[in-house]
């Protein structure tokens, strides 16, 4: 059992999975520092309050003798408008490779294989021939 395993994770398929993995937390740390740190402040200056904050407040927090009794209870849309905001970029640009892939791919497919030495050779014989009978 632990013979096929190695064979399985040895097998290529295991560690592209495990290097996909790890380039797709990094992306996500790069759209997350992007979105927070470059789109977000000037979509929240035009608003004039911070992306986060914006929410619909259900029921505020009630506090007694400066402690907070009930916590507050809102829909937090700004925290999702951001996480989808993410999202269309990460798929986006997942677009954009998954597009340049194709691309390339198909571009390998079309590029005709050159034809046998033999086949080249006889050709040249039979060009030679019609030259020759004209």
């Amino acid at each position: 059992m632990f013979k096929e395993f190695k064979e399985f994770a040895m097998k290529g398929n295991l560690i592209d999975l495990a290097v996909g993995f790890v380039m797709g937390a990094a992306f996500t740390k790069v759209t997350n520092t992007f979105i927070n740190g470059i789109v977000m402040p000037p979509i929240s200056l035009i608003q004039g309050k911070n992306f986060s904050d914006w929410k619909v407040i259900l029921k505020n927090a009630t506090f007694e003798n400066g402690k907070e009794v009930n916590s507050e209870v809102a829909i937090r849309y700004g925290d999702f408008i951001t996480v989808f905001t993410e999202f269309l970029i990460v798929a986006f640009v997942m677009f954009l490779v998954v597009k340049a892939i194709n691309k390339l791919k198909r571009a390998k497919e079309e590029a005709p294989t050159p034809p046998p030495a033999q086949e080249v050779l006889l050709t040249e014989i039979r060009d030679l021939l019609k030259k020759q009978n004209v």
